[in-house]
């Protein structure tokens, strides 16, 4: 029997990681994108050519839009496991931050992934496990300066997490996140080589995390191994913030 998993944000760095790790290990994918047009056609291109018994399946959605949780919806039919590994940057000051701005960072984060999550939940609890795991942030935990509205909307999805779990565990559907710290994406691209050096110099490890580290701890919470956890945020930094 195919398993299959829906990812939000399957074409950015972060989320064609947890793809590539997802179908290596047998999972049949929903990938959502919106932009990345010509990632996306690689990525399932090199997928189907990989893995020809399982399914690829791309579906292009704007987050930022009102309907899109909807639209995404239709286009799932049996379902396993959601993937939230969407979202973007804010990188400026709340006082310079205006509302048009803050609208789109939450509807992105927080409203567009719960509001699926709501209206796929009773494709998950057709199975006796299934699985939902968000991507979220050092700066939910920590706060960070100059993302202040970020944190605030990663804080937000980890606070939801803790609550969806209790309230879905009976359920059989495990909810958790992945908290990571400094990964060396295209999302850090505002970072000068200077400034990339000394925050780096602030990481025990004295690295920044690989997007393929994040994937294998989301294939770790969706293997069946981790399947007494629920409702955890798994911090993922280097030892930058215990």
């Amino acid at each position: 029997m195919k398993k299959f998993a829906l990812v939000l944000g399957a074409s950015g760095s972060i989320g064609s990681a947890i793809c590539n790790e997802l179908a290596a290990n047998g999972w049949s994918l929903y990938m959502q994108y919106n932009h990345n047009v010509a990632g996306m056609q690689q990525l399932a291109e090199e997928l189907i050519q990989q893995y020809p018994k399982q399914e690829f399946m791309p579906i292009r959605a704007d987050l930022s839009k009102e309907e899109a949780a909807e639209q995404i919806s239709r286009s799932i039919f049996t379902i396993h496991a959601i993937v939230i590994a969407s979202g973007h940057a804010l990188y400026k000051l709340c006082e310079d931050t205006d509302a048009n701005e803050m609208g789109h960072l939450f509807q992105v984060h927080v409203e567009t992934p719960i509001q699926l999550v709501g209206i796929l939940s009773q494709k998950l609890r057709q199975h006796k496990v299934s699985y939902i795991t968000f991507i979220g942030s050092i700066w939910g935990e920590a706060g960070g300066s100059f993302e202040s509205v970020y944190s605030a909307a990663k804080g937000a999805i980890h606070t939801f997490v803790k609550a969806y779990a209790k309230e879905v565990a009976y359920n059989g559907i495990r909810v958790n996140a992945v908290a990571p710290g400094f990964i060396e994406t295209k999302m850090n691209g505002h970072l000068s080589e200077e400034e990339k050096a000394s925050l780096i110099e602030e990481i025990p490890l004295a690295r920044g995390g690989k997007p393929e580290e994040v994937a294998y701890l989301v294939d770790f919470l969706l293997s069946g191994k981790a399947d007494y956890m629920t409702g955890q945020i798994l911090r993922l930094n280097g030892g930058w913030y215990i």
